[in-house]
């Protein structure tokens, strides 16, 4: 695979995954996740085969390790990662995700797989249909935590668990650590051991970023105009809506650049189509929402724009993730409109960044801007001026008699 050292996560998560015990690890998308869990898995696995092999008892594959995750996306990302990784090894694995025929997952299942990368709905229709057994599965990984939980799927994550047998190793991999992913890990877990290896700010610093001021109106035409006269080949464009991304296609498309878009309304199938386009170049701009976008991974991406700001600081870190991957250069841009500028300023606060603002030649702003006081940086020897005047001031004050005026009293009667 060319890789010549392990990333942190890798370098901290194997040798505790091979030592059996359960972990809760916090690490960002682009960091070797994948590579981190998945090794130790695979590792058993030819640890299992050769000892049958000893004993003359080779089976057909009985279903080890499970893998959970959010997207279909990340599903086959995954399970191509297993692919890769045993590429020299009889090792059969099955992506399980809806969008497909579930009838050529229940063949693959009745044949025998070690490994199964799933999402949790069709993943519990297969339980419910006694298509698939997971009593034997001996690793459990939850890759994307955070993201699962905010699609909604705890309850299903919570229902799945309980059909494993109680010799397991749970792995949860999460971006974040919230209460929600304790209270997950306080439920299945065994004294797990807690990996945090990345902060929001590693990987976004070796990022080139760029911000271009827009007024909103204007973003779609600025858009078209920055991927043409940049020459920019492949352009992954960030958006919050599904209309918007629909919008935004017809445009691009009309503008002469090759585009496509995935969202969650859009057919599995398109999206499958729509993202080997983009990755081979066929297409020059791919449209997603941050959803649909959880486990893209598209080698040697040059560039990231995000057309809107997302809602979270977490989202703005995942999108601009998917370029500069493996030491590679990338460029994440950001068209701004007034309104986002406050939400910018919090972004780049947080994430220690200060991105120069830029204007192009025929989209100078007119959007009325909001007024920020600038303060005049002052030597030490004017401050020590200032400080003498407030304390001259003050004396004066306590100086000057009482003149509090009393109001005159009558007494009756």
């Amino acid at each position: 695979m060319g890789y010549t050292t392990p990333t942190a996560i890798q370098e901290k998560a194997i040798p505790v995954a091979l030592s059996k015990r359960d972990i809760i690890g916090v690490a960002k998308s682009g960091t070797g996740k994948s590579c981190a869990f998945l090794l130790p898995i695979l590792e058993d696995l030819i640890n299992e085969k050769n000892s049958e092999i000893t004993n003359e008892k080779k089976q057909n594959s009985v279903l080890r390790a499970l893998i959970l995750v959010p997207t279909r996306e990340l599903a086959k990302q995954i399970a191509n990662a297993v692919d890769d990784y045993s590429k020299y090894i009889d090792i059969k694995k099955v992506a399980i995700f809806g969008g497909i025929s579930i009838k050529d997952q229940e063949k693959k299942l009745n044949a025998g797989v070690d490994i199964a990368v799933a999402t949790t709905g069709r993943l519990l229709e297969h339980i419910k249909n006694n298509t698939i057994n997971l009593s034997s599965v001996q690793r459990v990984v939850i890759d994307e935590l955070d993201t699962m939980l905010d699609m909604g799927f705890l309850e299903e994550v919570e229902q799945i668990l309980p059909y494993i047998g109680k010799n397991r190793q749970i792995s949860m991999f999460s971006a974040t650590i919230n209460s929600t992913v304790k209270k997950l890990a306080k439920e299945f877990l065994k004294d797990p051991v807690v990996i945090e290896v990345t902060n929001q700010r590693d990987h976004v610093e070796k990022i080139e970023h760029q911000i271009v001021l827009v007024d909103e109106d204007k973003k779609s035409e600025l858009l078209s105009y920055l991927i043409g006269s940049r020459n920019i080949s492949q352009a992954l464009v960030f958006v919050n809506r599904k209309l918007e991304a629909d919008d935004l296609v017809k445009n691009l498309n009309l503008d002469g650049l090759k585009a496509s878009c995935i969202h969650g309304d859009v057919r599995q199938s398109s999206r499958a189509l729509a993202l080997r386009k983009f990755k081979e170049k066929e297409l020059r701009v791919l449209v997603c929402t941050d959803i649909a976008a959880r486990g893209i991974d598209i080698e040697n991406l040059p560039c990231v724009i995000n057309f809107a700001l997302p809602e979270t600081i977490n989202d703005f870190t995942h999108r601009v993730g998917r370029t500069a991957r493996a030491g590679n250069d990338g460029v994440a841009i950001t068209l701004l409109s007034v309104r986002d500028y406050q939400l910018m300023a919090e972004i780049e606060k947080e994430l220690l960044l200060k991105i120069p603002r830029v204007e192009l030649e025929g989209f100078a702003t007119k959007e009325k801007k909001p007024r920020t006081k600038i303060r005049e940086k002052k030597s030490i020897k004017d401050k020590k001026f200032d400080s003498k005047q407030r304390e001259s001031k003050d004396k004066t004050k306590s100086k000057k008699p009482n003149k509090t005026k009393f109001r005159k009293t009558t007494k009756r009667g």
